[in-house]
């Protein structure tokens, strides 16, 4: 049997390790850029939703193209328009430039993570033990560098300032193109496989820009403002063609019948609300520390450490109780967790006299709760579907989450807009509170949706 060479894995994580990097590095550096470039609030939640965004419209199509032109082809143009548009936020000379080249960096995004995923599953055809191992490396590799996120973040803040967080992003993309180049034979693509389906992918791109774009600038503009409501206006009407399309079509972008079966609608709905949370909540407590507390960067991303290094062993939690209880029981832990974190670090963690000791508690079951959760979700939203639509529910769940991350920033952002310390602190404590609300629907929706106690394959049907 063939065994895979291990730069091949190396080459794959490398990507995620860039792609879940530039989610949290860059939310210690928001203060720091808004000084600099002058920006307030709603351009600094662009500098997060526009890699989201980018991230979030164009995960679908980007696995079709991995089919039809090669999972390596399309796995090395995305390390090349991310190394491209790293350099440009780092040479960006203002907040117009530096969001359209996080967007473009969400792109590349998109286009790195279904492809390495499949550059391992045809690596690893042969061995499906190996491939779980490899698939878990990946995972954990993308897990640590969440972790390192902040705390490298504030350190390139502390020594050369916040363009040093695209800087750093050069020598490791350059490193996965090198090593892919190298290491990974070409992947099969396959001519029968369906084309792009461009209409439905420009709907989607305005329907999510314009809404959650409208949601950002609802403060500048006023709820009276033409080009607030137009913005609104757009979002509905892209999103029900976007709809109506799919539904016509034979071959369609989001197979919206996958959403018959409650199980999977539910799970995605978790999802969503787990991520709109998690980011809003990333989102404005960077602010918080940094620009209400006043925290150094370096010191912000230290107490950011709990909130994101959890994760990698609450992960290892989540495995050990699946295989044992089934995927309900984590999830329903995890949510309820989850929710007593952002419950606790609004209480006790978001005051001029709180320290860290204050957050600690909050800050370790925050993602202690969503790290048990999350793979439990994906279990069961694989166990929802047949086996060969597995792939298209993957990426559903992932558009989905992302969409729900890009929300979330964009209305938890809206609580900061406020002028003021005092109504600037009322809303990082009504953003928590808000996310401990949701997390107790989510948890709700697992006891109800994943019926099961035990992991089956087939539909687990919500209870009425």
């Amino acid at each position: 049997m063939h065994r895979p060479s291990p730069a091949i894995l190396l080459a794959a994580s490398f990507a995620f390790i860039i792609v879940q990097l530039d989610v949290t590095i860059v939310n210690v550096a928001l203060p720091a850029i808004g000084r600099e470039l002058g920006a307030g609030v709603g351009a600094l939640q662009w500098v997060v939703d526009a890699y989201t965004l980018g991230f979030a419209v164009f995960l679908l199509s980007a696995g079709v193209l991995g089919d039809r032109l090669g999972a390596r082809r399309v796995f090395l143009a995305g390390i090349a328009l991310f190394t491209l548009a790293s350099l440009a936020c780092a040479l960006a000379p203002g907040t117009l430039a530096l969001n359209l080249a996080r967007a473009a960096q969400g792109v590349g995004a998109a286009f790195m993570v279904p492809s390495s995923l499949a550059i391992l599953n045809a690596s690893y055809a042969d061995d499906r033990a190996r491939l779980a191992q490899a698939i878990a490396w990946w995972t954990a590799a993308g897990g640590v560098s969440i972790a390192a996120g902040p705390v490298l973040g504030g350190l390139l803040m502390s020594v050369a300032g916040w363009r040093a967080i695209f800087w750093v992003n050069l020598p490791l993309c350059l490193l996965g193109f090198w090593l892919t180049v190298r290491a990974v034979p070409a992947v099969r693509a396959k001519p029968q496989a369906r084309g792009i389906d461009l209409p439905s992918q420009l709907l989607a791109i305005v329907a999510l820009t314009a809404l959650v774009g409208a949601v950002i600038e609802a403060n500048a503009l006023g709820l009276g403002s033409p080009l607030l409501q137009g913005a609104l206006l757009a979002a509905l009407a892209a999103g029900a063609l976007f709809i109506r399309r799919q539904r016509r079509a034979a071959a369609p972008m989001l197979p919206l019948g996958l959403f018959a079966a409650r199980a999977f609608s539910g799970a995605v709905l978790f999802g969503v609300l787990v991520n709109f949370a998690y980011y809003g909540v990333i989102f404005v407590f960077s602010i918080y520390l940094q620009q209400l507390r006043g925290y150094p960067a370096l010191q912000a991303g230290l107490i950011f450490l709990p909130l994101t290094g959890t994760f990698i062993f609450s992960n290892i939690a989540s495995g050990w109780l699946q295989a044992r209880r089934g995927v309900r029981l984590p999830m329903i832990v995890g949510g309820l967790m989850s929710a007593a974190g952002y419950a606790l670090l609004g209480i006790f963690g978001i005051s001029s006299e709180a320290d860290f000791l204050d957050m600690l508690p909050g800050l370790l079951l925050i993602p202690g709760g969503m790290g048990l959760a999350v793979p439990a979700m994906t279990t069961s939203i694989l166990a929802a579907v047949e086996r060969s639509q597995a792939g298209t529910a993957s990426a559903v769940l992932n558009t989905a989450r992302q969409a729900g991350g890009a929300m979330g920033v964009a209305l938890f952002g809206a609580l900061l807009a406020a002028p003021g310390a005092a109504a600037a602190l009322h809303g990082t404590r009504l953003a928590l509170g808000v996310s401990s609300a949701l997390l107790l629907l989510a948890a709700m929706l697992a006891w109800r949706c994943v019926a099961q106690p035990f992991f089956n394959q087939g539909e687990t049907p919500c209870r009425t």
